[in-house]
């Protein structure tokens, strides 16, 4: 075959990936009343006892997913769930995590997956703004929820599963007493794919966690788009160690196998030490990651099993461009299927040909259904920028800007249609209007990218308030509300900071006292509200803050400047994983910071 002939056949395949995620979403506008729970209960009738849901706690066929979910749906019903009204789920990764999120938005109600990180007043918040009738809890997360409820002002019924030893009600003993015959004509409400299915959780751009409203429509699109994209087939198994509080992990992956008849293998936690030990005992052909996952894993001694496996793809996103090459060489993974996407909506990117460190490239032919803009932006507003007449303009070849969704009124284009959150408040913030002309509506992504001269797409840094660390966002002013609650702190501000080796930014945090702080006490604050990803790896002590003419903290030098002892004479600290404990920050410490010599 000659280089023509290559080519060709390398734009085929890409043609035929796209065709197929098509393909397979183009039905769901078109069947209003079809979710997908009707495709479990067809692959139930299809499938029977092939096994759908894996893991070291419990196995779940076919059969078994449709029973044990309308089990929870009957459940559902005997409490009298009105069609709208909202669960919250605070467990961790497991196969019944799926079964109930099912089984509850089969006759209409409406779940919201709770970060399993979170307590205290960050948790109360999440379970307030969706003002839930009822609250499912695994035993094991008990003691989280229990931090939550004195600042809790919603009051919902808690459900624990699992023997907890507390007074609550045993869903799981609950369930036992209902039927998991296929819920009868009688049972059913019209619940259509426009309808809210759940609550995901994300940081947004500002402020505490916001819930992202998902619909029946949007879970069928990431499923069947990312089946065709992956060419998934019921041979084919999927492993899954993601939080299944996350589109990625929750809907995405498991999704993506079960409408196509395959298996999803879930794991609690993820574990870089027992990740291919995992794959291989569980026969794994697909992967699901994210970018500090195969960071972690390069990170492992090298072994002879690095590549005895039979994975045939790796899905995920935010895989830097500097891990790329070393993670599919060194374990031999035939493809990369890299993408770039919101819970909320507006934008979706595909890197179907594999190119490293792109998020993706829109074809020529599909330009007009899903080519993102990305325009200049003013840093000092942290917005786009606007010409003299008022319009925004779009980036050149290479020049970095941030990425805007065009809001169309196409009922057919699912993958890119923003959903907002459970504020009307909160959705409009994120829709930029009279962009290219009057009129028009665009949705802020609030990432930086740029495009190069051969269309691929490269993520670039977050902007606003938010920053991303761990593979999760993290909202500074969160961060900063909690610092400030701590008795001698009286100013705060918080930004991301680059740490060599690492994915993502560090948290920061420069702090105003009115004495000294007693580090230890403050760190135990810390922890007691924070999770970890949320909590400033380093801190910087001044006198006072530099603030604008609005009295807003000015960051740019903080950022620029970050953890180096030679950029400052403020006294720096880290919060040392080995030490448990924050230590000054002098040349020394600094340069094995930046050599990568602590793991961070």
């Amino acid at each position: 075959m000659n280089n023509a002939q290559k080519r060709a056949s390398a734009n085929d395949s890409v043609a035929r990936r796209w065709l197929r995620a098509i393909e397979a979403t183009a039905p769901i506008a078109q069947n209003p009343y079809r979710i997908l729970h009707h495709d479990i209960e067809e692959l139930a009738a299809k499938r029977g006892n092939a096994p759908a849901l894996l893991s070291d706690r419990e196995c779940l066929s076919y059969a078994e997913v449709a029973e044990r979910s309308n089990r929870y749906a009957r459940w559902a019903l005997g409490e009298a769930l009105a069609k709208g009204e909202t669960v919250c789920l605070l467990m961790l990764n497991r196969p019944e995590y799926l079964a109930i999120w099912l089984g509850i938005t089969r006759i209409g109600g409406v779940v919201a997956l709770l970060n399993t990180n979170l307590t205290g007043p960050s948790l109360a918040n999440s379970i307030d703004i969706v003002a839930p009738s009822h609250v499912i809890v695994a035993s094991e997360l008990v003691d989280s929820l229990a931090t939550a409820l004195p600042e809790l002002k919603s009051k919902p019924t808690i459900w624990i599963h699992g023997d907890s030893g507390k007074s609550y009600r045993r869903i799981d003993l609950e369930i036992r007493q209902r039927s998991g015959e296929k819920l009868h004509e009688s049972e059913l409400r019209p619940v259509s794919v426009g309808d809210r299915a759940l609550y995901i959780y994300t940081s947004g751009t500002t402020g505490l966690p916001k819930a992202a409203n998902v619909s029946h429509a949007r879970i069928l699109q990431w499923s069947h788009w990312f089946s065709g994209m992956m060419n998934a087939c019921p041979s084919d198994r999927i492993y899954d160690c993601l939080p299944m509080y996350h589109s990625v992990g929750g809907i995405v992956a498991p999704g993506a196998m079960l409408v196509s008849g395959g298996s999803v293998v879930t794991r609690e936690k993820f574990s870089a030490s027992t990740f291919w030990g995992d794959v291989r005992r569980w026969d794994c052909t697909l992967i699901q990651y994210i970018g500090e996952l195969c960071r972690y894993l390069l990170q492992t001694p090298s072994c002879p099993g690095d590549s005895a496996h039979r994975v045939r793809m790796a899905c995920g996103n935010g895989l830097a461009a500097d891990v790329w090459d070393k993670f599919r060489t060194r374990f031999q993974i035939p493809k990369i299927f890299e993408f770039y996407a919101s819970t909320e909506g507006g934008v979706s990117l595909f890197n179907i040909e594999g190119e490293c460190g792109a998020i993706g490239r829109v074809p020529s032919y599909l330009a007009h259904r899903f080519s993102p803009a990305l325009v200049r932006f003013d840093f000092e507003k942290e917005a786009p920028w606007r010409n003299e007449l008022g319009f925004c303009v779009r980036c050149a070849a290479d020049e970095v800007g941030e990425a805007l969704g065009h809001l169309r009124d196409d009922p057919d284009n699912i993958g890119n249609r923003f959903e907002g959150y459970t504020t009307a408040a909160d959705s409009e913030k994120k829709i930029l209007r009279s962009v290219f002309k009057p009129g028009d509506a665009w949705v802020r992504t609030g990432d930086l990218m740029r495009k190069d001269a051969r269309g691929f797409y490269y993520f670039v840094d977050r902007v606003g308030d938010t920053f991303r660390w761990k593979g999760e966002n993290v909202a500074t002013s969160e961060v900063s509300q909690v610092i400030c609650s701590f008795p001698e702190v009286r100013e705060a501000t918080v930004y991301g900071v680059p740490v060599p080796g690492s994915d993502g930014r560090a948290g920061m945090a420069t702090l105003v006292t009115s004495g000294s702080l007693d580090l230890l006490r403050f760190r135990r604050h810390l922890i007691g509200q924070l999770p970890g990803y949320a909590r400033p790896l380093f801190l910087r002590m001044r006198n006072d803050m530099e603030i604008t003419g609005t009295f807003k903290h000015t960051r740019a030098n903080l950022v620029r400047q970050g953890y180096d002892p030679r950029a400052t004479d403020d006294l720096l600290y880290f919060d040392h994983p080995e030490y448990q404990a924050f230590v000054p920050v002098d040349q020394e410490l600094y340069q094995r910071i930046q050599a990568g010599h602590i793991r961070l």
